[in-house]
């Protein structure tokens, strides 16, 4: 800070004047890792120099302000030999240093907090609430018009995909949050739109070390064969044209291996066959495993296949299409 109270943010940060909206943003990272009050515990003078630095980024890193930080900057400059403002007179005396002056003119503590980071796109300085403050922190927020707490949503999501298998198992995933690497524990049984919480791995408030929580809504990726219907684990049940017809016992696929299931003579298609607490981890045990039976007939067929079904067409007794042709006309 100079003897008349300015603050050459830019300095502040350590970039040119020219620097863009990139280069300030990762001087300020480095800066504020480097000063943040939770790596220097106790240490007043690293606590004040992250309150000027995230004052400095709070105003460069949005364009109207520090566009008009440069302009107020040239007149403060004028002011000292008696200069105005584009012909309003200004009375820079009734301001005790450059810190009034801006705040008076920008109306830097009347600005509100924003949404946290978007989902997905958290990270150390990337979820910062619009229009935080420099020196204006406060345990319960920023301040407000007459010293009133601005409320600061300091939460952020993101988007956690998983195959089902981890889903249905469990898993644990190795997380980069906030500049740390974070360990997550996906319980066995998590469901499409679950929400899990991480407390204090949130966006992070400049000034007081106050963060936010991180919350991560899982997506199950689509599988193959296994479908999640509720509590319910679907699939379809292959057959071929004889298990349909006459029934009989099946080796079958389950989330825990193979098993064994009886069939029906005549399975109509459509109906689903149940085999209880063998689907989806619930609370209190598994849900159910229904396997839905399609009929599956071969791409190509043998000779006595074929001599087979002929024999059968030419038995068979029973027109599959009784009623439907009358029912069918409009």
């Amino acid at each position: 800070m100079t003897a008349n109270g300015y603050r050459d943010y830019f300095k502040v940060l350590g970039v040119e004047r020219g620097a863009d909206a990139d280069a300030i943003k990762r001087s300020f990272r480095k800066l504020a890792r480097q000063y943040h009050p939770d790596v220097n515990p106790g240490d007043k003078s690293a606590e004040a120099r992250f309150k000027e630095i995230s004052e400095a980024y709070e105003v460069l890193s949005d364009p109207d302000k520090r566009r008009r930080y440069e302009q107020f900057g040239q007149y403060w400059s004028q002011a000292g030999a008696g200069g105005g403002m584009g012909g309003m007179d200004v009375d820079f005396g009734r301001y005790g240093n450059f810190d009034d002056f801006i705040n008076d003119l920008l109306g830097r503590f009347g600005a509100s907090g924003g949404a946290a980071g978007a989902p997905g796109g958290f990270g150390f300085g990337s979820g910062f609430p619009a229009g935080f403050g420099g020196s204006g922190f406060g345990s319960g927020g920023f301040a407000g018009p007459g010293g009133r707490a601005a409320a600061v949503n300091l939460d952020a999501e993101a988007n956690l995909s998983l195959g089902i298998s981890d889903a249905f198992r469990g898993c644990e995933r190795t997380l980069a949050v906030n500049d740390e690497r974070v360990q997550v524990r996906i319980p066995a049984g998590v469901r499409q739109g679950s929400r899990l919480r991480l407390k204090g791995k949130g966006n992070l408030q400049p000034g007081t070390g106050r963060r936010g929580d991180l919350y991560l809504n899982l997506q199950i990726q689509s599988h193959p064969v296994w479908k999640l219907d509720g509590d319910q684990l679907r699939s379809e049940l292959p057959l071929s044209l004889d298990e349909l017809a006459l029934g009989g016992e099946v080796r079958v696929a389950t989330p825990d291996g193979e098993a064994s299931v009886q069939v029906p003579p005549g399975m109509t298609l459509g109906r689903s066959l149940r085999l209880k607490g063998k689907g989806w981890p619930l609370k209190d045990g598994r849900g159910d495993l229904l396997l839905t039976p399609v009929l599956r007939l071969p791409e190509t067929l043998s000779e006595e296949e074929r001599q087979l079904l002929q024999q059968l067409r030419s038995a068979r007794s029973a027109d599959p299409r009784a009623g439907w042709m009358e029912a069918a006309r409009l």
